[in-house]
């Protein structure tokens, strides 16, 4: 049998190995180049969504799961809709569907279902990879800024749509009450 505080230290163990593993992610892009920059907004865009997965698999948190999955999908097809429909040409002229940013609006919904769902501890370094991913868009010229402001607003959106906030072990009960002589209502009683 596993105490409380056993299961406690070993949740403790998994949040901090995500966090080493999610800060290892993060480049130095004071000193970067352009192909560098670009390559690695490539794979970052996806570490936020990727440890809202991992983070609610190790919750055993089916819910967060669903929402993220939902949440994800719908922002991809927003923005691949938007994409055909503008078709708005690229800043280094490779293509023409630029308009909305789709790495920054998959960080940035990833990053917004952290911070939903897990709080600010979670979603601060989220953000924080999620903003270097549009500044890397831009720098790259990949994009303009009003693609990764789209992008976003497109991603931090959906997240915000599905997402309800994880919460454990809460206690939830309603009964009937009476307000003085002429007044009956229901009162509802949460504990955390």
């Amino acid at each position: 049998m596993i105490d409380k505080s056993e299961l406690e230290h070993k949740r403790s163990k998994h949040k901090y190995a995500l966090l080493a593993l999610f800060a290892l992610l993060i480049p130095l892009s004071t000193f970067a180049q352009s192909k560098f920059v670009e390559r690695s907004t490539d794979v970052l865009c996806l570490a936020p969504t990727a440890t809202g997965l991992v983070k609610a698999i190790v919750e055993h948190d089916k819910k967060g799961i669903l929402q993220l999955g939902l949440s994800t999908a719908t922002t991809l097809a927003v923005n691949y809709g938007l994409e055909a429909c503008i078709k708005k040409d690229r800043p280094d002229g490779t293509g023409h569907h630029a308009f909305p940013s789709t790495h920054t609006a998959v960080a940035f919904d990833g990053a917004s279902f952290l911070m939903r769902r897990y709080g600010w501890k979670w979603g601060v370094p989220a953000y924080a990879v999620s903003t270097y991913v549009a500044w890397g868009r831009v720098h790259a010229k990949r994009h303009d800024w009003w693609d990764v402001l789209g992008g976003a607003a497109i991603g931090a959106g959906c997240a915000f749509i599905y997402t309800r906030p994880f919460i454990k072990n809460t206690d939830l009960s309603i009964s009937p009450a009476t307000f003085g002589t002429d007044a009956c209502g229901l009162m509802a009683t949460v504990q955390f």
